[in-house]
């Protein structure tokens, strides 16, 4: 597992500190962001509430608690930029979750563009490039890790 520098580390802190106390907003507009890119991800959520179109989806209880979720795991990377081996099979069995409820491994790449996006709303002016470049390595780490549960979960499956 790749290993980010002392920089990235800081900057990635500093900006999240703030943001990490607000997880569930800033989440949604993370995923409102995705739905954006990709509005055909809205079928992967099937919850007792019709996942129909993003407002509904957003709002429901069910999805709310997989944005926390996912907000919960972008903080554990936090917490653990020195030492992000420690997440790693956490990260391949979330990666063969993905894989086994149907999301491609392209919608990672739009999941680490809505992140981005929601830090630029978020951070306003405080959101630089080597701050864009920071948080694309360690997300870059994190879904490499990911990845390779995913690739593992499908080879599983094919036989």
């Amino acid at each position: 597992m790749e290993k980010l520098s002392e920089k990235d580390k800081g900057l990635i802190r500093d900006s999240w500190e703030n943001l990490g106390k607000n997880k569930v907003p800033h989440g949604i507009a993370m995923f409102t962001r995705l739905f954006e890119l990709d509005p055909a991800l809205l079928t992967l959520f099937s919850y007792s509430t019709n996942c129909g179109d993003a407002p509904e989806c957003l709002s429901s209880p069910e999805f709310l608690e997989h944005v926390t979720k996912v907000m919960l795991v972008i903080d554990a990377a936090v917490s653990h930029l020195d030492d992000l081996h420690t997440l790693e099979d956490f990260l391949l069995n979330l990666g063969r979750k993905h894989q086994a409820v149907g999301v491609k491994t392209q919608s990672f790449t739009m999941v680490g563009e809505s992140l981005l996006y929601m830090l630029q709303s978020s951070l306003g002016p405080a959101y630089t490039t080597p701050l864009r470049q920071a948080w694309l390595n360690m997300y870059s780490i994190v879904v490499s890790a990911m990845t390779r549960g995913w690739a593992k979960n499908g080879e599983h499956k094919s036989n």
